[in-house]
């Protein structure tokens, strides 16, 4: 599986939330906690949005914690809203197309799960996609076809109903091939302005996902940090796993939920999947 982040808030350094927390991203791509795999290993990706007109996205298929470009990178690009991923492949290839995140015009994707029994689905799941979309799949992963499917399905108009109908598909097409609990997602998606995640599995055991308290609660549950005076009371951290082991700091994101960000605002919905029709 996979271990990954997203941050929305005051422009930030990169390396603030990379490099320089106790368990960072970048510790878990050696030393993951609550993953399936301790090492995620099999490629990195970020991306974050600036001055452009579509989101800045490096993905390498080499290990994260020893990449010097994501490091110089890290110590000198600010950004108010960033996702980023560290990858241990489910079985498709380690090559740069199949690392996270994925983008599409204005949107990025990222997963941490996999689709059961996926080569056996894959075809089906395929041919679902709309023809707009389709010369934009470059890689070989389920997570980058669920994006797309996604996108199918609403994405830019309706993130949760369009996610809600891409699960759906999935489930309908593995309830044909006679594929128990084919699902298994944490998701996080974005088009710059607001920031959708999703915690659902088939089985309702879905894996870990946390996000940060809110900063003006740290600021008095803990006076002696000076990063916490940095960041605006909007500023917000979703991950797979804490940072650090700050008492007060996380919060698990309950299962089988869609949680949105925006304008510093959270807001937390029951996920149900809608199977086609």
């Amino acid at each position: 599986m996979c271990r990954w982040l997203v941050y929305s808030g005051s422009p930030l350094l990169l390396e603030e939330v990379l490099y320089k927390p106790r368990h960072s991203l970048i510790d878990q791509s050696r030393h993951a906690r609550l993953g399936v795999d301790t090492t995620n290993g099999d490629g990195f990706g970020v991306g974050w949005y600036g001055a452009g007109d579509v989101p800045g996205l490096v993905r390498a298929i080499g290990p994260a914690w020893s990449d010097r470009n994501l490091r110089e990178l890290a110590a000198h690009v600010t950004s108010p809203l960033f996702l980023a991923h560290v990858r241990s492949s489910t079985g498709t290839s380690v090559q740069q197309t199949n690392c996270h995140p994925f983008r599409f015009e204005r949107w990025l994707w990222m997963h941490n799960g996999s689709i059961a029994r996926f080569a056996h689905l894959k075809r089906d799941l395929t041919l679902a996609v709309d023809a707009e979309f389709f010369p934009a799949i470059e890689g070989s992963t389920d997570s980058e076809l669920m994006f797309f499917l996604a996108l199918t399905f609403g994405l830019r108009d309706d993130p949760p109903g369009a996610v809600a109908r891409m699960v759906g598909l999935v489930e309908a097409v593995a309830r044909r091939h006679d594929v128990p609990e084919p699902v298994q997602m944490t998701v996080a998606t974005s088009d710059g302005s607001a920031v959708w995640v999703f915690r659902y599995s088939t089985r309702h055991e879905s894996r870990s996902l946390f996000y940060s308290s809110e900063t003006r609660n740290l600021r008095m549950l803990h006076p002696e940090i000076p990063a916490l005076r940095l960041v605006s009371d909007e500023s917000r951290l979703i991950v797979s796993e804490p940072l650090g082991d700050l008492p007060g700091a996380w919060n698990e994101v309950p299962e089988s939920t869609c949680s949105v960000i925006t304008g510093g605002q959270d807001v937390i919905h029951a996920f149900q999947p809608e199977p086609p029709r």
